[in-house]
């Protein structure tokens, strides 16, 4: 089998009509922006299966089945993601460049593995009593269960029944581990990494879930649990909703940074499609690249306290380098995207972005702020904090 390059998917993704081609399969009708129909998947008669073109993507409110062009193809044809590919490129007559023969991906064990638990988490958070304290904590973040279903947030419980799942469906405790799904405790045994955690899939740009990002629930530490790095999870090389904000953001020709993942779901679901954020760690060489694939444009919409500012200028420093526009967005004192877009809705942050200024104007702003430019000492310490952004930035002119 030949590897099919990564842009040519993804080509092959933005030129498919999902409406035309999921609706051979099943009577679509409008409703609003999206597309129902009764599933093709379970069956029934109630409209509960959504097709949503504005993100490519499909998804069914009963059976929880999901996905993009291909993933429809794989699921209602049986066939497997090079065909589905292959297929979808043929009707919209795109000609795929061969790379050559190569064998199995021998990471195709992992992946199954990863989407296998996704699917099963999913599942826990809707059905097992014990996820009560996460449906609690997500109704206390003001979110609607059934409008974050179609996200594929979860619940990881605290027992060991993941093992025994996985092993239902023929998944072996050695695929668990290197997935990252289990952990070895010292005396050897196996033990599931999330226990009594919310969870929030992470994906690569195929919309393969290859991760998670876990936030506790109750007391314990730490607050946040990432996937460790496996063969198809890097955490630094990933940003949480860039499969689906790629598109997004290539239309706006800008993206939104933002530090975390309430912030992303609470932006997304605000109808601000082109948002993304690091896995809780300060943003690395790989996921500014990531972001200069699809944007020319950075605006960095990080919390406005010192760690926030820190973090905010450490960001920014990286997507120069890249040869990116960053811009920093200023939250009221104490807001975070998040509470404000619960407050003012979408056009309150429209507003926020608007007034949006150069990086390197804001680092001066706080600077005179503090005082730095008022006495000589003062000014050579304001550009010794300067250096590093001026430094960073590849235009001329700006430096």
């Amino acid at each position: 089998m030949s590897l099919i390059p990564d842009d040519v998917i993804e080509q092959v993704r933005e030129a498919a009509d999902i409406v035309g081609i999921i609706g051979e399969h099943v009577e679509l009708k409008r409703t609003g922006s999206d597309f129902r129909a009764p599933c093709p998947f379970h069956g029934g008669t109630h409209r509960n299966f959504a097709v949503i073109p504005r993100k490519g993507m499909y998804y069914c409110f009963v059976c929880h089945a999901g996905g993009d062009v291909f993933t429809f193809f794989m699921k209602k044809l049986g066939m497997d993601y090079p065909t589905a590919v292959r297929e979808v490129a043929r009707r919209v007559g795109i000609t795929i460049p061969e790379r050559g023969p190569t064998g199995p991906d021998p990471r195709e064990p992992l992946y199954s593995a990863v989407a296998a638990a996704a699917d099963w988490f999913a599942r826990q958070l809707l059905e097992n009593p014990e996820a009560q304290v996460a449906r609690d904590y997500v109704t206390t973040r003001h979110l609607d269960l059934e409008t974050v279903q179609p996200l594929g947030l979860g619940y990881a419980p605290k027992s060991k029944a993941l093992l025994d799942a996985m092993k239902g469906l023929g998944v072996r405790d050695e695929v668990l581990l290197e997935a990252g799904l289990l952990a070895r405790r010292e005396d050897g045994t196996l033990t599931p990494r999330f226990r009594g955690r919310l969870l929030f899939p992470i994906h690569d740009l195929r919309a393969r879930v290859v991760g998670f990002g876990g936030r506790i629930l109750g007391e314990g530490e730490p607050k946040y649990l990432n996937s460790p790095d496996t063969p198809i999870f890097h955490k630094g090389k990933l940003l949480y909703n860039l499969h689906v904000a790629k598109h997004a953001m290539r239309k706006a020709e800008r993206a939104i940074l933002v530090e975390g993942y309430f912030d992303v779901l609470r932006v997304s679901l605000a109808g601000i499609e082109e948002v993304v954020a690091p896995l809780g760690t300060g943003l690395t060489a790989e996921q500014a690249q990531l972001v200069k694939r699809h944007a020319p444009h950075v605006i960095l919409l990080y919390d406005s306290d010192e760690p926030g500012l820190r973090a905010t200028f450490r960001a920014g420093d990286e997507l120069l380098r890249e040869g990116l526009r960053v811009s920093v967005a200023t939250l009221p004192a104490g807001e975070d995207p998040d509470t404000l877009v619960q407050r003012k809705g979408a056009a309150g942050l429209e507003e926020i972005l608007k007034d949006a200024v150069d990086v390197l104007e804001r680092k001066i702003q706080i600077l005179d702020r503090k005082g730095f430019f008022g006495t000589l000492p003062g000014r050579r310490r304001a550009l010794d904090r300067l250096l590093p952004t001026i430094r960073a930035a590849t235009d001329p002119i700006t430096r």
